[in-house]
């Protein structure tokens, strides 16, 4: 044998070798004690065992391993609505400040601000110290009394790219911390679809990650001005039939340990909150103190919510505080003392509903709302179906080819399955290092691979044929064939790939 020739050879067991490693590794040499064993190399090699790493090496999609194919649309008005609404807000209290008399503060439409002035004079002074807070994103003009701020159409899809890009964020932390396996998450459709993909491969339960999706989770502790009240009315009336600026009201609802409350209660809370979720380091799920099946949500603060805690805790010792999730009071427990970086949220939870509200707040609040634009469930029974078919008739196809290069070409046809056994361990290598997910259409595509390394093996043989029936010598036949036969198939490779 050539040294060339012996390289070759080297070259394909080498890589050969490891593409199998990939596939059917990792090993372990050694036995319980750390001692390697001939028991414990032997153990590695056996059908169980290889059909065990072989499935962990190779991805499955969802078409395969059964789960859920859900389209998101994130409901970005959400966003810029609430970006106006906070930015009408700090106007507000800019001109408080600043001393200048208003009527009125509106938000008419989308992304639009209306401010009607007392004094027409004070339109340039007001005008210049707004749009000097709100940035370049707003143009501002005037009417009159009337300031009318708009957001540029040019802001308006920057924060909506923002709150898509979050809100992927947001939902790829909660369904990791839920515990999907190697789930999908990517942006779908044109750029201003706003529209997310999630395939969740092996989800029992697709409802209860739905819900966790689309939580909305939104935590406020805020101070209580009264209450509770037994109505929404006879809280407006204890702050004398108006609500000022500064003030809301906000429902509590029935605990279900104390069927002598009211079905719902009403609070008149300060409208600016003392912390919100967004100074969350941690929240977990724990017993509550009151025993039984009931769970509560214990939290903790970062240094920064930690220290606004702590100081209007200090100077509210003896008052209320409301916690506040989704506008919806759950407890309001009195300051007995300074609290620095922790606290409790009390509202009756299962465990499995306190879990996924502090998996929720851990992860953050998303940005605006989602809705389902599309969902499809996969059963695992359908999957393990189409892996069985789909493997028998690649199969049956590696069978048929087989005996047919074996019956027509002899033992040219065992260089030809030889190299279509190497094509097919090389492939799904190929597949492990670059991470590619293997689907139904994938199975489909082996098959395909394993007819066109045919196709190109009977153009190389028929081509050998012609050059020994004009008199070459095997040796020549052979290059000859292999050469003349490379643009044929070359061309018909690169057609397929641009198809």
């Amino acid at each position: 044998m050539s040294r060339k020739l012996r390289n070759r050879f080297l070259l394909i067991g080498g890589v050969t070798v490891i593409a199998l490693y990939l596939l059917f590794g990792p090993f372990q040499f050694r036995d319980a004690s750390g001692r390697v064993t001939a028991q414990a190399i032997a153990a590695n090699f056996t059908p169980s065992r290889l059909r065990k790493n072989f499935a962990e090496n190779i991805k499955l999609g969802l078409d395969l391993r059964g789960g859920s194919h859900l389209i998101l649309q994130v409901q970005t008005d959400d966003a810029i609505r609430s970006i106006t609404a906070g930015n009408a807000e700090k106007a507000r209290s800019i001109l408080q400040q600043a001393g200048i008399k208003f009527t009125n503060i509106t938000s008419p439409a989308l992304g639009r601000i209306e401010i009607e002035l007392e004094d027409s004079a004070q339109i340039e002074d007001a005008k210049a110290r707004i749009t000097l807070d709100f940035g370049p994103g707003w143009t501002a003009r005037n009417e009159g009394r009337r300031l009318i701020f708009e957001m540029r159409d040019e802001e308006q899809r920057d924060i909506r790219e923002r709150a898509t890009e979050q809100a992927m964020r947001i939902i790829e932390q909660r369904i990791n911390a839920f515990g999907v396996a190697e789930p999908t998450i990517a942006r779908h459709g044109p750029a201003t679809g706003y529209q997310i993909l999630l395939q969740l491969p092996g989800v029992d339960d697709p409802e209860r990650v739905k819900n966790l999706i689309r939580a909305e989770s939104r935590l406020e502790l805020k101070l209580v001005h009264s209450g509770p009240h037994p109505s929404e009315e006879a809280a407006r009336q204890a702050l004398g039939g108006t609500v000022p600026p500064d003030k809301e009201i906000l429902p509590a609802r029935e605990r279900r340990r104390d069927p002598t409350a009211p079905p719902v209660q009403y609070y008149v809370v300060e409208k600016t909150p003392v912390i919100t979720g967004d100074d969350l380091r941690n929240a977990q799920a724990v017993p509550s103190q009151a025993g039984g099946s009931v769970y509560e949500i214990l939290f903790s603060l970062r240094p920064s919510g930690a220290e606004r805690f702590y100081t209007a805790t200090s100077a509210n010792i003896g008052k209320n505080l409301a916690i506040i999730l989704n506008d919806e009071i759950k407890s309001a427990p009195v300051i007995r003392d300074a609290i620095r970086d922790e606290g409790r949220i009390e509202g009756d939870f299962t465990k499995e509903e306190a879990e996924d509200l502090a998996l929720t707040l851990r992860s953050g609040a998303l940005p605006a709302r989602v809705t389902y634009l599309e969902e499809r469930t996969v059963g695992p029974s359908l999957g393990a179906d189409s892996i069985r078919q789909g493997f028998a008739a690649s199969l049956a196809g590696l069978a048929a080819i087989t005996i047919f290069m074996l019956f027509y070409y002899r033992l040219s046809g065992v260089n030809a399955v030889i190299g279509l056994v190497l094509n097919l361990i090389l492939l799904l290598a190929a597949m492990k290092i670059v991470g590619a997910v293997l689907t139904l259409p994938g199975i489909a595509g082996v098959a395909l691979t394993i007819g066109m390394a045919v196709d190109a093996n009977v153009l190389i043989f028929e081509r050998i044929r012609e050059e020994l029936r004009n008199g070459k010598v095997p040796a020549s036949a052979v290059a000859l064939g292999f050469e003349r036969a490379f643009v044929t198939i070359f061309d018909t490779n690169l057609t397929t790939i641009i198809a």
